[in-house]
């Protein structure tokens, strides 16, 4: 698989990997560098991008997830990443959206391009020092998220429904990013931070605690699973 340590959607695919119980091979892919043979792969250039045999290729987390959920879900019974009911599935693929597209144009991606990203791309791939004003954009939209997260999180088992879905695992992939770097101010949101402590102590989840930015420590929460 195609993807970076800290690329929030990427993550969500390693999760999901975790709790199916499949193995993978890393390739690490800084896509800013725009290397010629993973464009071959993906003209978009986007993250991550799973090769499954010698030549099936699945481009973007969505339709990763969806594949192994139509290819390994049956095997998982009750604990199913994607629910039985159309009504929770549909609920679900809503929160995916609103992790993947709102929270990430809201929060991780400022945070992540600003705070990681730029420290190991050239100046003419628009590395440099960060942008302090989207970074105080991105903290103050966090807050809005994080009350929805609380929201969500003290009416129901998940975020979903009654079970623990992809859409858990979207949300929580895009927070540890954020977790690594101190952004989130968790003691503000209890809820919320109760709910990302149960998907923290998953096994699915502790290879992604290992991950280190060269030349950045974690937070001192980010490995603490009694945070």
């Amino acid at each position: 698989m195609h993807h970076h340590p800290f690329c929030p959607f990427s993550r969500a695919v390693r999760i999901a990997l975790g709790e199916y119980g499949i193995g993978a091979e890393f390739t690490e892919e800084r896509t800013w560098d725009r290397r010629r043979e993973f464009l071959e792969i993906n003209p978009a250039g986007t993250l991550p991008v799973m090769t499954v045999g010698d030549a099936s290729r699945l481009i973007g987390v969505r339709a990763i997830i969806e594949f192994l959920d139509e290819t390994k879900g049956a095997s998982l019974g009750s604990r199913r990443l994607m629910p039985e009911d159309p009504y929770e599935r549909a609920e679900m693929r809503r929160l995916l959206d609103w992790f993947d597209i709102t929270f990430h144009n809201d929060v991780t991606g400022y945070l992540v391009t600003e705070k990681i990203y730029k420290r190991f791309m050239k100046p003419e791939q628009g590395g440099g020092a960060p942008d302090t004003r989207a970074i105080q954009a991105a903290n103050h939209n966090l807050r809005n998220h994080l009350g929805y997260i609380s929201h969500l999180a003290v009416r129901r088992n998940w975020l979903a429904g009654q079970t623990f879905t992809y859409a858990d695992i979207a949300a929580a992939a895009h927070l540890s990013c954020l977790d690594y770097l101190g952004d989130v101010p968790w003691e503000e949101f209890e809820h919320a931070k109760t709910w990302y402590a149960r998907i923290k102590s998953r096994p699915s989840f502790r290879p992604l605690l290992v991950d280190q930015v060269p030349g950045m420590r974690p937070s001192a929460t980010y490995v603490d699973l009694d945070f």
